[in-house]
């Protein structure tokens, strides 16, 4: 499928189904996995997805081109899944209070790891923890654009990113 156009962006603010569905198609895949990653499981991520193309197609008349269509409809995504996250006051680790730490001993040495292992290990990190990592690695967001999406200091997003990669391998050491 081609890339989305400035005709098909404009035919979805019209309303019109044909396009609707063309800018779903291209996206839906790629933010379902972002659903996933933050919410753990399938049921609220694809409540997530419905939600947040619903608020795309409603909000597309916002969208002033200044970056990519992707990267717009991704920033809804993670928006809501953070929303989502904070509605169920799960993200409790968000702290300002936090020391700085210590992350020099988290790297395991020479162990492979396989996806499943790892994707079992992120499923049973906390939802602050899970989404530090998800927004860091996968999204490949820096801590100042966490910070702003999360609203806590960049200081906070890099404690908490590296108290979620210990979390992480010591999990993954229990799942060795």
């Amino acid at each position: 499928m081609a890339g989305i156009t400035t005709h098909i962006i404009e035919d979805c603010i019209k309303g019109k189904r044909k396009a609707q569905n063309q800018l779903y198609s291209q996206y839906c895949d790629a933010m379902y996995n972002i659903c996933v990653r933050m919410l753990k499981n399938t049921a609220d991520a694809e409540d997530m997805l419905v939600k947040s193309f619903t608020d795309v197609f409603s909000k597309l008349s916002q969208y002033r081109m200044e970056a990519s269509i992707g990267a717009w409809i991704k920033r809804i995504v993670i928006n809501n899944c953070i929303t989502y996250l904070r509605s169920k006051k799960s993200m409790d680790e968000w702290d300002d209070k936090y020391d700085p730490v210590d992350d020099s001993h988290t790297e395991p040495a020479d162990v492979d790891y396989s996806v499943d292992t790892i994707k079992r290990a992120m499923m049973q990190l906390s939802d602050g923890y899970r989404t530090s990592i998800n927004l860091y690695l996968f999204e490949g967001l820096d801590h100042v654009e966490i910070s702003e999406y999360l609203n806590v200091s960049v200081s906070t997003s890099k404690t908490q990113y590296h108290r979620a990669k210990k979390k992480l391998v010591e999990i993954l050491k229990t799942l060795n």
